[in-house]
């Protein structure tokens, strides 16, 4: 670069407007989007580690897309090419895939390509570059303000991991402004700039989540008040109106749409009249709003209220008459209409039909349905056919069906509205028709029932499958966690949960607590045929010391969930270990553990027929081994005991108890392990029965154990999180 060149570069960073003055340069100072780039997750482990793969960035404008790209610039390094696909055609995309090339063969270094609003590419760019991200040459970085599953090739989609931006929040926005009046070089650090808290309450509400429509605002407001004060009324001439995201072929305009009329299913006036509004006011054409409530007035209204379909056709041609404005009050009538009439989806009967005739042959007209008129004396057509008018209440018994579809039903009237007048007398006139078929000796089956799968599924399990239970209760605790993909995660003892975690929150990260040495090494061998960004962090720690390792291991990371599965087993004091669990959360974080409780065991003596044993020895035996369990009410704790854990923690739970059954196959072993002369049953049982009632109680269960037993285990499935 030659001194006119970089006076120039200078020239262009000192006018530049103070949005692009101020776009962070790293991640200390990238505000927002913690989902993707806050501490632990993947993408922000990616940045820092300088192991790229290809991305796209996908959100809305003033998010921080680009932004993001520039920090990867000034972090990686790999050499950074950026294009505008705007600009941008396949000239642009050779050359800097020569320059790939080049960098690659003379010095083996790796390059990131990026493009902005990559989804103006059309087809045959986008495909330009598709073989150079697929050999490695680039590693493609997009940013597209449309949904990249709908814009961007597919086989580019495919070959990159998708990150979506959100709108940042009132904090996020507070956060820049105030990053903007600190900085000296880039900012107005210079100078004492005053803004009322009225004015940035109406600058951040305002600018709807985007930060460069703020920070413009900001400079505006700035620039012109000589005194450096900024007040509501500076504010509000600064940024008059919000910025609404509403492209009418982008994902604003389908999710709008799709807010709206969900909340006319939901018959929610409210929310109708606001998703109607946000419409009206980004622009939307009215014609096109009384087209999905047409629609809606026949797919979900339906007989429920035969006049909706009415109303919102009349409402639309009012509308086609008067124009606008004064056309928004029957498009508000219309909203309003459908949102309060009962609801029936009814008429999507006809879909099961259109998928019958879809699948199934073709079946005759019954020869009563036929037409008569060309060949009645022929053919007979016709013949057969009742008059409904000639009978009372024009009516009467006889089946409109093809012969192998009588007693299929389409339509299932719903209770709601008027439908809910007509639906006994269909109900009762398929009876009168049913009867009448049945009477005639047709041969037709008059019922229908699909193959349960899941149940075939079930049948088919093997007896002892171990695994089988714990994938059970694996599949439990996420179900009720509810990750996302970007969670960050904390499992307490290392093992099968973590494995699930990593497919739960592929763009998020895994951390799980190994209590020994011998699982510390077997999951470190296990995680390293994973990519490294994909693996665990494996924390080699106790329980009661977790904590602490985590203060100085992960300093800054909170989990969006805590997972454990007989976590607190062979724990004694447990609300201490809670209360510092608690403090790793998340604001919105969970903590769900799976307990089994000890004094639920099942009893060895329910396997045991009533007769196995004398009435006196049976009932001996049962107080003996319940003894068992009500001993020591801290190693076997019940139910009512999980309560008493969490005061005084900051959690609050909520406890769900499960029954998980397990087919357990009885081996020699596991017969010494329960009866045999060192085992505790057998040494609890001798402390108050004899030795010959000892033997006979062994007899017993050895005539009576057969080669398998259903072990059902209870477990208490609890699922906590902060206090607010």
């Amino acid at each position: 670069m030659d001194l006119f060149e970089q006076h120039r570069q200078q020239l262009m960073e000192s006018e530049a407007p103070l949005a692009a003055r101020m776009r962070p340069r790293h991640l200390d100072e990238y505000v927002g989007q913690d989902a993707i780039v806050g501490p632990g997750r993947l993408l922000r482990r990616a940045i820092q580690a300088d192991q790229l793969s290809s991305l796209l960035f996908y959100g809305p404008p003033g998010t921080g897309k680009t932004t993001l790209a520039q920090v990867i610039a000034n972090t990686t390094k790999a050499h950074f090419i950026a294009i505008n696909a705007v600009l941008a055609g396949v000239k642009d995309i050779r050359g800097a895939i020569a320059t790939a090339q080049e960098l690659r063969g003379h010095h083996g270094q790796r390059t990131i390509l990026f493009v902005d609003e990559v989804h103006r590419f059309n087809k045959s760019q986008q495909d330009a570059l598709l073989p150079w991200v697929e050999n490695g040459t680039v590693i493609l970085i997009g940013a597209t303000t449309e949904n990249p599953y709908f814009e961007v090739n597919k086989a580019l989609v495919s070959r990159s991991r998708v990150f979506q931006l959100k709108p940042l929040g009132p904090e996020d926005l507070r956060q820049i402004v105030q990053q903007t009046l600190a900085d000296v070089h880039r900012g107005y650090g210079d100078r004492h700039i005053h803004i009322d808290d009225e004015a940035l309450d109406h600058l951040v509400n305002v600018a709807n989540g985007d930060a460069r429509a703020l920070l413009n605002a900001l400079e505006l407001a700035v620039e012109t008040t000589p005194d450096d004060s900024i007040s509501l009324a500076v504010a509000e001439e600064s940024i008059q109106q919000r910025a609404v995201l509403y492209d009418k072929e982008g994902d604003a305009h389908f999710d709008t749409i799709s807010a709206f009329i969900k909340s006319l299913r939901g018959s929610d006036p409210d929310a109708v009249l606001y998703w109607l509004a946000r419409m009206v006011y980004a622009g939307e054409d009215p014609r096109f709003i009384f087209r999905r409530m047409v629609i809606f007035a026949g797919e979900d209204v339906g007989l429920a209220d035969p006049n909706a379909i009415v109303v919102a056709n009349s409402c639309a041609q009012a509308f086609d008459r008067v124009g606008m404005p004064e056309g928004r009050y029957p498009l508000a009538q219309a909203a309003l209409y459908l949102a309060t009439c009962p609801k029936s989806n009814s008429v999507l009967g006809f879909f099961d039909a259109l998928a019958t005739v879809e699948k199934e042959r073709e079946a005759e007209v019954p020869n009563p349905l036929r037409d008569p008129n060309r060949d009645k004396e022929e053919f007979g057509h016709g013949q057969g056919y009742l008059y409904p008018h000639a009978y009372r209440d024009h009516w009467v018994e006889q089946q409109y069906l093809p012969s192998g579809l009588q007693g299929k039903v389409f339509y299932q009237p719903s209770s709601q509205g008027y439908e809910d007048s007509i639906r006994l007398g269909v109900t009762r006139r398929r009876e009168a028709q049913l009867a009448a078929v049945m009477e005639a000796d047709l041969p037709e089956v008059l019922t229908f029932g699909p193959t349960d799968k899941a149940q075939e599924q079930w049948l088919q399990r093997t007896l002892g499958n171990a695994g089988e239970s714990l994938r059970i209760i694996c599949d439990r605790i996420y179900t009720t966690l509810s990750p996302q993909r970007h969670h960050v995660l904390l499992d307490l003892n290392a093992g099968l949960l973590t494995w699930e975690a990593l497919r739960q929150v592929p763009e998020g990260g895994v951390y799980a607590c190994a209590h020994t040495p011998d699982t510390y090494a077997a999951l470190t061998e296990q995680a390293q045929t994973l990519p490294e960004l994909a693996r665990p962090t494996l924390l080699h720690t106790p329980l009661k010391t977790l904590s602490k390792t985590l203060k100085t291991q992960a300093p800054d990371i909170v989990f969006d969930g805590i997972v454990g599965r007989n976590a607190l087993k062979a724990v004694t004091k447990r609300p201490p270990l809670l209360k510092q669990w608690a403090k790793h959360l998340a604001p919105k974080g969970h903590l769900v553990l799976a307990e089994t409780i000890p004094f639920r065991t099942l009893r060895l003596y329910s396997l045991l027929p009533t007769n196995a044993l004398p009435p006196k020895l049976f009932q001996q035996l049962q107080q003996v081994e319940d003894s068992l369990y009500t001993s020591d009410p801290h190693q076997y704790w019940d139910l009512d005991a999980i309560s008493s854990w969490f005061e005084g923690t900051g959690l609050v739970a909520n406890i769900e108890l499960i029954n998980v059954p397990n087919g357990l196959a009885v081996t020699r072993q596991l017969q010494s392990r329960w009866f045999g002369e060192d085992s505790r049953y057998m040494k609890h049982l001798a402390q108050t029965l004899t030795n010959e009632d000892l033997a006979k109680i062994r007899q017993a269960y050895g005539r009576h154990l057969g080669p398998s037993v259903v072990w059902e285990t209870s477990i208490v499935l609890v699922k906590a999180h902060r206090a607010s």
